[in-house]
């Protein structure tokens, strides 16, 4: 049985209406355009970018401290994940078009899965405020693929407003919250693997193959007021 979520407001139903309605006045090939988009697209997307980010910390002058950032990336997505179990189960919110009628459902399967919270928009939120710690520019692109993201899930006729705003909701508190407990662990994990086989992955090699940042012969090191704060994390 479900809650009293499953019988939305006036305003959540109607934005849902009124968003899966383009899919109806849409031709076929838009909607199926769409229907990839918001399943795997728009995941594939924030791929590529966290690749990108990637390529740009490790040639930072607190490379370590950029790739302790981006990996929160994936764990603060799965941690959000994780907290969506339990809330999907109390809340058991059926999927929209199952309560109500007139919805077009571009997407197979997803009759016997819960509506709140919205798993993508949870993993593309999570992704976007995490980069935006390590990397503004990406972070804001990111940001503007999850809000992508939310529009295509109301397209698709698979989830309420609500659904999604309480995705973006849950990433962003996972993220902010957790990211001072995972930074403290995860930076000076980063700086001990400069010192490894993997060292390239952290800190992008010079010309010469020396990691960049270390000066031949180990001349003077630069003073602390000469490098950024290991605290702001965004480029």
């Amino acid at each position: 049985m479900s809650t009293p979520l499953a019988d939305t407001t006036n305003p959540d139903l109607g934005l849902l209406y009124a968003v899966n309605g383009l899919a109806k006045r849409s031709p076929q090939w838009l909607d199926q355009l769409v229907s990839w988009i918001g399943e795997y697209g728009i995941l594939i997307g924030l791929a590529m970018l966290g690749m990108v980010a990637w390529l740009q910390a490790r040639r930072r002058p607190d490379a370590p401290v950029a790739i302790a950032g981006l990996l929160w990336v994936p764990l603060s997505v799965a941690i959000a994940e994780l907290a969506n179990l339990p809330i999907a189960a109390i809340v058991d919110r059926p999927r929209p078009f199952v309560d109500h009628s007139g919805l077009l459902v571009l997407v197979d399967g997803k009759a016997g899965t819960h509506s709140f919270v919205s798993d993508h928009s949870t993993m593309t939120m999570g992704v976007a405020v995490s980069l935006f710690l390590v990397n503004r520019r990406l972070g804001w692109i990111a940001g503007g693929l999850a809000l992508l993201q939310g529009f295509c899930r109301m397209f698709m006729g698979v989830h309420y407003p609500t659904d999604v705003i309480g995705g973006f909701a849950l990433a962003t508190a996972v993220v902010l919250l957790l990211a001072p407990i995972a930074m403290a662990v995860l930076v000076p994990l980063c700086h001990a693997l400069t010192r490894t086989v993997v060292a390239p992955l952290i800190r992008a090699p010079e010309r010469g193959g020396a990691p960049r940042g270390r000066r031949r012969g180990r001349e003077r090191a630069v003073r602390a007021d000469e490098q950024p704060p290991e605290s702001d994390l965004a480029a």
